[in-house]
Formats: structure tokens, sequence, C-alpha cells
């Protein structure tokens, strides 16, 4: 039991520490990168016509906004030289670039996306409300309603996670690294780097459903014990 709790463990942190490992290994500025990345971000911005895409700082992770047709990118990624900043800053207005073809993939992430995080907070609510309502109606009726309910919630995030790769890896593989080649803004050791770091940046979103996997494992277990 307990090797297979930790094979478990493994399969479901592995790409998440592997994304952060591979972010972190290329983060260091490099002397004679002509340019930061959000300085990048402007320049592909205006180089595809992307008129109305704004470049932003934020705090709250790398990103593009289609509301506010706008590139999130931290600071350092905004202000560093690195190729990390480099593919990340590519990456994201990759995403842009699928919101200018009208790609219907990233409108239906971008619809969904938030839909599911709301679902997934209901979820979390109404599994902790599960037992509460079992020992007022002292029937196992509410209870499993409430718990099935809630294991549904954090399965349709996990799915929407897994949903969204496709449009992860076309920003990633069909749009960035593409691009990048086609300007030479780098060498060939470094488009190995990038496509690697690419490569982390698209598979965030299975880190993230491999998180709701274990999630929902660990609150099926508790609620089964019952």
């Amino acid at each position: 039991m307990i090797v297979i709790v930790l094979i478990l463990l493994v399969v479901v942190f592995a790409p998440s520490l592997w994304v952060r490992w591979v972010m972190n290994a290329y983060s260091q500025d490099i002397e004679g990168m002509p340019g930061t990345g959000g300085e990048l971000a402007k320049h592909l911005i205006e180089r595809f016509g992307l008129e109305s895409v704004k470049v932003e700082t934020t705090e709250i992770g790398d990103h593009y906004d289609p509301s506010d047709k706008c590139v999130r990118l931290s600071q350092a990624n905004f202000s560093g030289r690195s190729l990390t900043a480099v593919a990340i800053a590519a990456h994201e207005v990759g995403h842009a670039m699928q919101d200018h073809q009208k790609d219907p993939r990233l409108a239906a992430r971008t619809r969904l996306v938030p839909f599911a995080n709301r679902i997934a907070q209901i979820s979390a609510g109404a599994i902790w409300a599960a037992p509460i309502f079992a020992l007022i109606t002292r029937h196992p009726v509410p209870f499993w309603a409430l718990a099935l309910c809630g294991l549904s919630g954090l399965l349709v995030r996990m799915l929407v996670h897994l949903v969204t790769l496709p449009i992860e890896w076309d920003a990633s593989f069909g749009k960035a690294l593409p691009v990048l080649k086609a300007g030479s803004y780098l060498g060939a050791k470094q488009e190995q780097v990038v496509a690697k770091i690419l490569r982390a940046a698209a598979f965030t979103y299975v880190a993230a459903a491999l998180a709701d996997v274990l999630n929902l494992t660990r609150w099926a277990a508790l609620l089964l014990r019952r």
C-alpha cells in the first residue's frame, strides 16, 4: 500500500516539479540577449499586427487575458533577458495570435476555465458540508448527494485542464517556436533549450490536472471511509 501511495505521489508531482526545474534552470539573464521578455512580446505583437494587445506585468502568473487583450508576464520574465523570459513571452503572444485568429479552442478554454474553477470551489464546499448534513438529517441520502456533487465538480475541473492541453501545445509549438525560428531570434542551441521550456509551459496544465487527480482521490478516500 505504501509503495502504491509513493508511486501515485511521484506520478502526480513529478510533472509539476519538472516544469519548475526547467523554468528555473534557464532563468538567468544571458549577456548579449538583444531584449527582455517584455520587449520581445511588444515586438511580436507589432510584427503580427496585434495592435489592440497590451503587455503588462503581473503577480499572478504569466498568462494571456483574452477579455482584456493583454499579455501579462511576471516581473522576472517581463524584465529578464533569459531563455525562460524569451520562451514564456513568445508562448503568451502565441495565445494572442490564437485569439486574433479566432481559434475556437481558445474561446472554449476562456469560457470553461472560470466556470470549472467556480464549480470546484462549490464542490469543495459541498464535500465539507456533506458530513454536517449527515449528522443533522441522520440519513445517508443528503450525505451522498452532496459528496457526489462535490466529487463531480472536482472531476470537471480536472477534465478542463486536460482538454486545454492542445491549445497550450499549439501556443508553444504551432506559434511561439516557429516564430522564433523564422525570425532567427536565437541560435540553434538556444532554440533547443527554448523548445524544452515551451514544452514545460504547455505541460503546466497536465501538472494541474494531475494535482486535481490527487485531490479527487484524497476526498474520495475520506468520504468512502465514512
